[in-house]
């Protein structure tokens, strides 16, 4: 669907407020293509779990090795649950969440708990004074430089690459989500959704126990969720934590700009944009969640203009792993070595 004449001269950077009402044009959801994304996705996640299984009589090797795509297609059904949270892989709302519910027994992920927070990370991206909820600890330099010792020492160790895309996501996916953190005192739905998924996933790994045996599972379910996790956990940390991005204090803070400029776009080659569905397109995202995911690149498509902002390759998002504090003065976000450089110089 080609822009209309009407929007040819829009500016990403002048019309900020105005593009999540045109992009609400591209929020319509396709019954059949959701089902089939959700087809394309669920049989071969299974077939590869059954190959993975079947394996095991000749060696944990090839196991291992078919692990890899297996996480990739259980990432990709993570994100169709990131969709249902949206309400924008279906039309209707109790679709989404119970097609959501159903995914995150598989995800390891308490859907309601989830939406929840995630609502809360959308609602107040790039806002300094709303961290905190659904999103990945981010301190200032101000704030760094005025705690602790021993606090300074938990933000670096929170930081490291080992424990944010190696030990973090293992903690959170196998025990965090067990409990609804983050919303521990806002009633009994979130114990609910928590407890639901706990007593579903007992009940799946019970039967799958019970028919291949405790190791064949394990085989067959940790190394899948791992890896789907450390690249779920990265995926979310470059959507954000990037040089470029944007935090704003509360009173300069707007939402379309926050989403525009706090949020990269993820530029990845054709196979991995499949397997991520789409997510990369995250700034386009943040300005209209409700947009299923098999639509973001008709955006790009349209708007050409949104492909340059936040544009982040692979190679720069290497790059992107030692950036670990928000420069109030040069806003930016800077590493822990910048900021000792230029402490130590005075500036």
């Amino acid at each position: 669907m080609p822009a209309p004449d009407a929007d040819a001269e829009l500016s990403p950077d002048r019309d900020g407020n105005r593009w999540p009402r045109i992009l609400a044009r591209y929020r319509e959801p396709c019954l059949g293509r959701s089902a089939a994304e959700l087809v394309v996705t669920v049989v071969p996640l299974v077939t590869l779990w059954a190959m993975m299984w079947e394996t095991l009589r000749i060696g944990p090797a090839l196991c291992l090795l078919l692990s890899i795509p297996a996480a990739g297609f259980l990432m990709r059904l993570f994100m169709i649950q990131h969709d249902c949270g949206h309400g924008s892989f279906f039309r209707g709302r109790a679709l989404n969440d119970w097609v959501g519910r159903a995914i995150s027994v598989v995800t390891l992920t308490p859907y309601d708990v989830w939406k929840r927070t995630h609502a809360i990370h959308h609602a107040g991206v790039g806002n300094l004074k709303l961290r905190g909820i659904g999103d990945i600890e981010t301190m200032t330099v101000r704030e760094y430089l005025g705690v602790g010792r021993w606090r300074r020492l938990w933000y670096r160790l929170y930081r490291h690459p080992v424990v944010l895309f190696g030990l973090g996501p293992a903690y959170m996916f196998l025990l965090q989500n067990r409990l609804p953190i983050g919303l521990m005192r806002k009633g009994w739905q979130p114990w609910l959704s928590a407890m639901a998924t706990n007593l579903a996933l007992i009940t799946m790994a019970g039967g799958l126990i019970a028919v291949a045996g405790v190791g064949p599972f394990l085989w067959v379910f940790l190394p899948t969720t791992l890896l789907a996790a450390s690249a779920g956990v990265w995926l979310f940390y470059v959507q954000h934590q990037f040089e470029q991005t944007c935090w704003e204090e509360d009173a300069d803070w707007t939402h379309p700009n926050a989403s525009l400029h706090g949020s990269s776009h993820y530029v990845l080659p054709g196979i991995l944009r499949w397997f991520t569905a789409n997510i990369g397109v995250h700034h386009v995202h943040h300005l209209n969640s409700r947009i299923p995911f098999y639509r973001l690149p008709e955006v790009l498509r349209d708007y050409p203009e949104f492909g340059e902002i936040g544009r982040l390759t692979i190679a720069d998002s290497i790059g992107c792993v030692h950036l670990s504090l928000w420069d109030e003065v040069r806003k930016r976000l800077v590493s822990f070595r910048e900021v000792k450089a230029n402490f130590v110089a005075g500036k």
